[in-house]
């Protein structure tokens, strides 16, 4: 199989990445996809607001779209991690961990982010199950529940004003000495948002439900479920060794057609927009459309 130059390898099999398979596959393209078997939301049970798949676990969308795209005879798969590409005089190369090369004219970088989670105990145990990131995906599961927010800043007036609109049982938890500014603090105030400024010491849960918040000082809030806008990094180093630049917030940048900076290079999925699933396969599909029609330009 890697002897072979295949018109397009994408690194990352999972939604975004097998969306884009899907496209290139129907496109009668020779497509590799290269896939370490790892999504971030691994640990999420349920996925919401993505037609035709509300309600189901986010492994079993993943299981029935790897057999439907295994149905494309031109779409292979292996199963590894990519770590390392570079430019040739006919596209690129890409290394695997076990040091297998495959060649490609172009690349599909569906790579994902990693989060970047707080030191707080209970934290990892609950992320993606009770202590969320999206009111879209999430909000109505915990609608008129007692919630907290953890943030500050900027990212905590956003959120509570957004997820006011599921819920008015709202506490804000800014982990610290809060950085909203008067008029915010007045504005959460008149929305009856409690703002809580000691340290958060742990994420009391029972297999990752959150029941309560514990503070530093030793204080109990009772909670059923959390939001918290936590940093990321990208997931694969490839981003740099390609020289793809990033937006000021860390995720790739790209243009209408999901090419990054550097030619022949796409990227789709949460590396280049930290949205919703449906987002993320959307994305997929149309960098396998433009791909797919750039190289019937080049060959017309």
């Amino acid at each position: 199989m890697n002897q072979q130059i295949y018109d397009v390898i994408i690194i990352g099999g999972s939604y975004a990445g097998l969306a884009a398979a899907m496209a290139l596959g129907r496109s009668l393209r020779k497509v590799l996809v290269i896939d370490a078997g790892k999504p971030c939301n691994r640990q999420t049970p349920h996925s919401h607001n993505f037609i035709t798949q509300d309600g189901k676990a986010p492994l079993e969308i993943l299981k029935e779209a790897r057999v439907q795209v295994e149905q494309y005879k031109t779409v292979h798969f292996h199963a590894g991690l990519a770590i390392n590409s570079q430019k040739t005089t006919t596209g690129f190369e890409v290394g695997t961990e076990k040091g297998v090369v495959f060649k490609a004219k172009k690349l599909i970088l569906a790579t994902g982010i990693k989060d970047i989670l707080p030191d707080i105990n209970g934290f990892k145990a609950c992320w993606g199950i009770s202590v969320l990131h999206c009111p879209y995906c999430h909000g109505y599961e915990v609608r008129h529940r007692p919630t907290g927010i953890i943030a500050n800043g900027a990212a905590a007036m956003h959120y509570a004003q957004l997820i006011s609109n599921w819920t008015n049982d709202l506490t804000l938890f800014t982990n610290g000495a809060s950085l909203l500014t008067e008029e915010e603090t007045k504005k959460l105030g008149a929305h009856n948002i409690t703002i809580v400024e000691t340290a958060i010491k742990t994420l009391h849960h029972e297999k990752g439900q959150i029941q309560s918040i514990e503070l530093e000082n030793g204080r109990l809030l009772p909670l059923e479920a959390a939001y918290a806008m936590v940093n990321f990094v990208q997931t694969s180093n490839l981003v740099e060794q390609l020289g793809c630049k990033l937006t000021e917030g860390g995720l790739i940048e790209v243009d209408e057609s999901q090419e990054t900076t550097v030619k022949d290079v796409f990227a789709c999925g949460d590396n280049s927009s930290k949205r919703a699933l449906a987002f993320a396969v959307a994305s997929g599909t149309l960098a396998g459309v433009m791909v797919n029609f750039q190289l019937i330009e080049a060959a017309f």
